[in-house]
């Protein structure tokens, strides 16, 4: 049930200065102009460094939850997601700009890339109930995954830094990670009360349909009905994980054979191989090393962020 954004409350924007393409100081000041001008109070807060973003967001959550306020996160989804991390903890309202590379959550929320439009919805939308996801006590917006998709992403950062951020550097990206040596996890996966042992090159766990959709996985009625999409590969040869990667390009991998996808509210693994070691997991293209066993589930309570409401 959606509620109304109180009229007054000021907005706290953090504003991650590393973000996507956009000109850091052009959007600050297309933020402000439209908040000026609609007479709403408005503290934007620039992080030039993204080992300070979790800090500086505790910091502004903390000081919007005493001023009865709304933090509204402006980045890219990674950004996003250290943002909501420290916002879903203490249930502060929360809204977004997106500025990154993909803006899935953003997207997904019919929320626009373009800054001007984003900020606009700050003023006219409504707090509406956000279905989020956890592993272990770590936020995820988008996806989470361990596996030979952490390595895709850290290989997509790389590629990045020397080749700028598009779609297309992440594709190449991509191709270059699937061609070296990656080694299979094997895991103890327990889910709706049945454990089973399994050998597999990634697990990914989604929580947006906007991704599921474009990659061809028909799992989205389960987001929607309040679960969580799980895909996981059967080991296979290097020239195989292309075809998969092209399948999933093109939006068809649900009708690879080595894929074996599924819908669940809670699930924990266990690596049984090196059952001490911490694993390495990525939540919305940021990588993070967790405890084991993991704890995939739907959180006990959504983000409350501010979004137009949809036509019925």
């Amino acid at each position: 049930m959606s509620t109304s954004t109180p009229q007054h409350a000021p907005f706290f924007v953090i504003l991650n200065a590393g973000s996507g393409r956009h000109d850091c100081n052009e959007v600050r000041n297309t933020i402000q102009r439209i908040m000026d001008e609609a007479g709403r109070q408005c503290t934007i807060i620039e992080v030039a460094q993204p080992q300070d973003l979790s800090r500086i967001a505790r910091e502004t959550v903390a000081t919007a939850m005493q001023q009865g306020g709304i933090v509204v996160a402006a980045g890219g989804d990674g950004a996003i997601n250290a943002i909501v991390q420290e916002a879903w903890q203490r249930d502060c309202p929360m809204g977004i700009l997106p500025q990154g590379t993909f803006n899935y959550f953003g997207r997904t929320h019919h929320i626009p890339e373009d800054t001007a439009e984003a900020t606009q919805v700050l003023l006219a939308g409504r707090l509406q109930p956000v279905q989020i996801g956890l592993v272990n006590d770590k936020v995820f917006l988008v996806n989470a995954s361990v596996g030979l998709y952490p390595q895709l992403l850290q290989a997509r950062e790389q590629f990045k830094r020397q080749y700028g951020r598009s779609r297309v550097v992440a594709l190449i990206a991509g191709f270059f990670t699937l061609l070296r040596q990656h080694r299979v996890l094997k895991i103890e996966m327990n889910t709706k009360g049945v454990s089973r042992k399994l050998r597999t090159p990634t697990l990914f766990v989604g929580n947006n349909q906007l991704q599921l959709e474009q990659i061809g996985i028909p799992l989205t009625d389960a987001l929607a009905s309040g679960e969580l999409a799980a895909i996981m590969l059967k080991p296979t040869s290097k020239l195989a994980m292309l075809g998969l990667m092209l399948k999933g390009a093109l939006g068809r991998l649900g009708e690879a054979e080595n894929i074996v996808s599924f819908s669940f509210s809670s699930m924990g693994i266990r690596q049984f191989s090196f059952p001490r070691r911490r694993i390495k997991v990525a939540t919305d293209g940021e990588i993070v090393r967790l405890k084991s066993p993991l704890q995939f589930q739907v959180a006990p309570r959504p983000l409350q962020l501010i979004k137009l409401d949809e036509p019925v």
